[in-house]
C-alpha cells in the first residue's frame, strides 16, 4: 500500500514540475533569444534524464549491469515511441527541418555506435559481451562532439537575434525545482514500482526494460506531454532526442568507465530493437516533419506488442 501511495505522489510531482520547468525553459530561452529546440534538447533533455542517469550509475556501482544497461535501451525504446505517440495524440507534434536532418541523424547514429560496440562479441563467437572503459570513453567524445555544435547554433541564434524577452531570476528557479521536482519524482515512482515487481519475483532484466525504463521515461513523458499541450512542438520533439542522445553517448559511456557492463543475447537483441525504433520514427516523421493522431497511435502500438514480447521472453 505504502508502494502505491509513492507512485501516486511521484506521479503528482512528475506532473506540477514537468508544467513548471516547460514554462521556465521557454522563457529563458526566449529572454536570451536562444531558440526552443536547442532548449529542448540540452537542458531540458538532460534534465528530463536526470533519473535515467541516477539509476544507470547507481547500478553500474552496485555491478548491476542487466538494470544499468536494460534502463538505457528501454528508456529509448520508451522515449520513441511511447513518449512520442502520447505526445502525438496530446497535440499535433511539428518538428523542424533542423532537427530532422541533423539532430535525429545524430541520435541514429547513436544508436548505431552503440549496435557496433555491442556486436563486437559475436565475431568472437562469444555469448557475452562487453562495454569496457575504452567504449565508454569513445561514447563521451560523441557526445562532446554534438555538444559542441549546438553550443555553436546556441551562440548564432543570440547574436542574430534583434528582439529579445524579458529576463526574470523567477524563471530560473521555476527551472530548478522542475528539474528537483521532476527527478524526485521519478525516484519515488521507480523505486516504489521496482519493490513492488520484486514481490512479484519478476526478473532483473524486465524490471529494467519495462517498469525502471517506463519510470525514468515518465520525465520526458510529462515534459514532452505539457510541451506539446502548450504549443511547445521544438521543446517536446527536442527533449526526446536530447534525451536518447543524452542517454547513450552520456549515462552509458560514464557508467561503463564506472564499471565494465556485460551482457548477453537478449540485450543485444534490445539494442537491435532501439535501432529500428529510431530508424521507423525517423521514417514516419520525414515526409511532412509531423506526429499526429495517427501516428501517434502506429507509435502507442508498436510499443504495446514490444512490451507483450518482452514479458513473453
Amino acid at each position: 500500500m505504502l508502494s502505491v501511495i509513492l507512485i501516486v505522489v511521484g506521479l503528482v510531482l512528475l506532473i506540477k514540475c514537468a508544467d513548471i520547468f516547460v514554462d521556465g525553459c521557454s522563457n529563458v530561452a526566449k529572454a536570451l533569444g536562444i531558440p526552443s529546440l536547442i532548449i529542448g534538447l540540452t537542458i531540458v533533455a538532460f534534465g528530463t534524464s536526470a533519473p535515467e542517469a541516477a539509476v544507470s550509475v547507481t547500478a553500474s556501482l552496485k555491478g548491476m549491469n542487466d538494470i544499468s544497461l536494460g534502463n538505457v535501451v528501454g528508456s529509448n525504446i520508451c522515449n520513441l515511441l511511447l513518449v512520442l505517440g502520447i505526445s502525438g495524440l496530446g497535440g499535433c507534434l511539428t518538428a523542424k527541418k533542423k532537427i530532422i536532418t541533423r539532430d535525429f541523424i545524430y541520435a541514429i547514429f547513436s544508436s548505431i555506435v552503440m549496435f557496433i560496440l555491442s556486436f563486437s562479441f559475436f565475431l568472437n563467437g562469444g555469448t557475452k559481451g562487453v562495454i569496457d572503459r575504452v567504449d565508454g570513453l569513445i561514447l563521451l567524445c560523441f557526445l562532446g562532439i554534438y555538444l559542441y555544435a549546438l553550443i555553436g547554433d546556441a551562440v548564432k541564434s543570440v547574436r542574430n537575434k534583434e528582439e529579445k524577452g524579458k529576463f526574470s531570476f523567477k524563471d530560473v528557479i521555476y527551472i530548478v525545482i522542475g528539474i528537483i521536482g521532476i527527478v524526485l519524482g521519478g525516484q519515488l515512482v521507480v523505486n516504489s514500482a521496482t519493490d513492488i515487481a520484486e514481490m512479484l519475483h519478476v526478473s532483473q532484466n524486465v524490471i529494467a526494460l519495462t517498469i525502471v525504463a517506463i519510470g525514468t521515461s515518465l520525465p520526458e513523458l510529462v515534459t514532452s506531454a505539457v510541451a506539446a499541450h502548450k504549443g511547445e512542438s521544438d521543446i517536446a520533439i527536442g527533449n526526446v532526442v536530447g534525451s536518447n542522445i543524452f542517454n547513450i553517448f552520456f549515462i552509458l559511456g560514464i557508467s561503463s568507465v564506472i564499471s565494465p557492463i556485460t551482457y548477453g543475447v537478449e540485450s543485444f537483441i534490445d539494442i537491435i530493437i532501439m535501432l529500428i525504433a529510431s530508424v521507423g520514427v525517423y521514417v514516419l516523421t520525414l515526409k511532412n516533419f509531423r506526429i499526429g493522431n495517427k501516428k501517434g497511435l502506429i507509435l502507442l502500438g508498436t510499443y504495446a506488442v514490444y512490451m507483450v514480447y518482452i514479458l513473453i521472453r
